[in-house]
């Protein structure tokens, strides 16, 4: 039988960071007659058609190069089999679709958004008039790891606006969002499914704090332990699922929550282009998605 052709998609500046390649190259190499690559998504040299499937890994270099990216997505959608699909990639990829998932009824954290055009000074206004909480978050919407985000006290408007119209000078959507403070004490759970089913979850520390600027690389530092998510917080993940407005299940997606002040969970990201997986923090893990893969592929 012919081995069924695989790629891995990564990028040259994340092939040592990304601590998921390792264990998922071993056990599709486990699971017999499947011919493996690992290629970096701008590699000009590949041929995108020889491969049965190509599934979407650590292509966290995109943010810098969307236009770039989308355009190679396009062209390797039309030749192989792209998990997860192009439409997916194209409307996760912007964190507008929070305004989506808020409008299906998703407990999303609020999330307000700054265009490119609009005055960046009277909406910052409006979002702490709106909002109560002593701290905010400016970030943008385009962007993955906490890159180009950061935490402001309602004392330091002037600087939350002057990062605000940096991203906006630059053409980028701003996304405004209250700080939920019980993220210091709780941290964020991420909670991984696939083919639609929970597979496993982690905890990680807070990401911004308090004084920090945004990190310039590709991702800030993590602090990840195994976490058990709570009944409530699954019943979220999957009603996040449920909600996204493509065929499902999808190979892989992980959704992540935080808690307001009141302990119910909220939606803060919902990753189903390139997210980490942390298969070190759940035995077997590796094996289930490499379990997966092989059933897209045939």
């Amino acid at each position: 039988m012919k081995p069924i052709a695989v790629a891995l998609v990564t990028a040259s500046a994340a092939r040592d960071q990304d601590d998921d390649l390792a264990p998922l190259q071993a056990a599709l190499n486990a699971a017999g007659n499947i011919q493996l690559s690992t290629v970096d998504w701008d590699d000009g040299t590949v041929d995108w058609a020889k491969f049965d499937l190509t599934v979407l890994r650590s292509t966290w270099d995109y943010t810098q190069r969307l236009p770039e990216f989308l355009a190679w997505a396009r062209r390797a959608d039309a030749v192989t089999t792209l998990l997860n699909p192009l439409t997916v990639i194209d409307w996760n990829v912007d964190k507008h679709y929070l305004a989506e998932l808020a409008k299906a009824g998703v407990p999303v954290v609020p999330s307000v958004f700054i265009e490119p055009g609009d005055d960046a000074d009277v909406a910052i206004e409006h979002f702490l008039v709106a909002h109560a909480a002593e701290e905010f978050v400016v970030k943008p919407a385009i962007g993955a790891g906490s890159r180009d985000a950061q935490r402001y006290a309602r004392a330091d408007r002037e600087q939350a606006l002057a990062h605000a119209q940096r991203l906006l000078a630059d053409g980028r959507s701003v996304l405004l969002q209250p700080y939920l403070d019980r993220v210091d004490e709780h941290g964020e759970t991420a909670l991984v499914f696939f083919e639609g089913r929970f597979s496993h979850a982690i905890r990680k520390g807070p990401l911004l704090r308090r004084g920090e600027g945004p990190t310039r690389a590709l991702f800030a530092a993590e602090h990840i332990t195994p976490s058990t998510p709570s009944a409530e917080e699954i019943r979220l993940a999957e009603r996040t699922l449920a909600a996204i407005p493509f065929a499902q299940p999808l190979l892989y997606a992980r959704v992540d929550l935080i808690h307001q002040a009141d302990g119910a969970p909220r939606v803060l990201e919902l990753e189903l282009t390139e997210p980490s997986l942390f298969f070190a923090h759940a035995t077997g893990s590796a094996e289930r998605f490499a379990a997966a893969i092989l059933r897209a592929a045939r």
